[in-house]
């Protein structure tokens, strides 16, 4: 049996919960038309004559993925935490299965954006001057 201030809140977070679902899809769509614009940016640049700045949009598209990686499964686990401290606990617990079911692949997207966003240092070559080795021939031009 439910008291009447459990209904209560519950009846007022619904909104609130709604609220903030219609903001994440939104953004999601957002982002959504942001990654399909660089694609067609990134296509239009491989097939134009002109100059392209194919590792700016590289760059670009990488961003744009980590982004959505992290909204589409922080999206549901904010929603599951507002929904849970509004006491709407099946609510809480719907999101927060959105949450890590799409945290998995998500993780998997953000890893390899951040990767591609983040290089790493390139190898030291040879030292690009003359350096004498002990043991007396020296190789060095000129001594």
């Amino acid at each position: 049996m439910t008291s009447p201030t459990t209904t209560a809140t519950g009846r007022r977070g619904g909104p609130v919960v709604g609220f903030l679902v219609l903001l994440w899809v939104c953004a999601l769509l957002a982002l959504a038309c942001w990654v399909f614009s660089v694609g067609m940016r990134q296509w239009a640049a491989n097939y134009s004559d002109g100059p392209a700045d194919l590792d700016g949009l590289q760059r670009q598209a990488n961003l744009a993925l980590l982004i959505a990686a992290l909204v589409a499964a922080g999206g549901p686990a904010v929603i599951a935490l507002v929904a849970y401290r509004l006491r709407l606990v099946r609510t809480a617990i719907v999101f927060l299965v959105l949450a890590v079911a799409l945290a998995i692949p998500g993780l998997l997207v953000a890893a390899h954006a951040y990767r591609d966003l983040t290089p790493a240092p390139a190898p030291a070559g040879p030292p690009g001057h003359c350096v004498e080795l002990s043991g007396g021939d020296t190789r060095c031009p000129g001594g």
